[in-house]
């Protein structure tokens, strides 16, 4: 997408055309969650992992990783913020608000919504992000960059690929059960 020609825009409930044009273009995303209490996480996120299903619908496809705060902090409060940066010539900064629920593939609409991706090795959770408010501001501190790689196509996902379900589950078991703070992220069900 072509920013040069980006105007700020009031904020919204709902995600324009031309919003969802420069979410679909950004080679990458951060996401923010916190819990009542605790630690406030921030985390990157790329790869083919995001879609706009609707103007005020986000999913996005979760992979395997070294914690799971999202999943422990949305189990508690479903606050999420998604934003988007833009590293081309045109400063933006893009945040879209809103409450989120976390589908696990052991949840019926997994198998709506997991076909949206490819099928990543180490898929372990979808995040459905109704949106409450979209708004943009000018971005001027952030550098103006290139993308040479995807760590995320070499590196993560081939990890996870080669595992086992075993292996996997341990390695969820291990470092995905629960967050920093302890919380439980309920990877592998509620506590009953």
């Amino acid at each position: 997408m072509d920013t040069t020609q980006w105007k700020r825009k009031p904020p919204a409930a709902t995600i324009s055309d031309e919003r969802r044009a420069f979410i679909e273009a950004q080679p990458m995303f951060l996401v923010a969650t916190a819990a009542a209490d605790g630690t406030v996480n921030m985390s990157p996120k790329g790869m083919d992992t995001l879609r706009v299903v609707s103007d005020d619908r986000i999913v996005w496809l979760n992979l395997s990783g070294s914690g799971n705060e999202t999943a422990a902090h949305i189990a508690e409060n479903s606050r999420m913020t998604l934003m988007w940066m833009s590293f081309g010539t045109t400063p933006i900064i893009l945040r879209a608000y809103g409450q989120a629920r976390v589908l696990h593939p052991r949840d019926d609409e997994w198998a709506e919504l997991a076909p949206l991706f490819p099928n990543f090795g180490g898929s372990r959770q979808v995040f459905d992000l109704r949106i409450e408010r979209v708004a943009d501001s000018c971005g001027t501190g952030v550098p103006t960059m290139t993308v040479v790689a995807d760590r995320g196509l070499t590196e993560l996902e081939p990890y996870y690929a080669e595992m086992t379900d075993e292996q996997l589950h341990g390695f969820w078991e291990r470092k995905n059960s629960k967050s920093n703070d302890g919380k439980p992220t309920y990877i592998f069900g509620s506590a009953t």
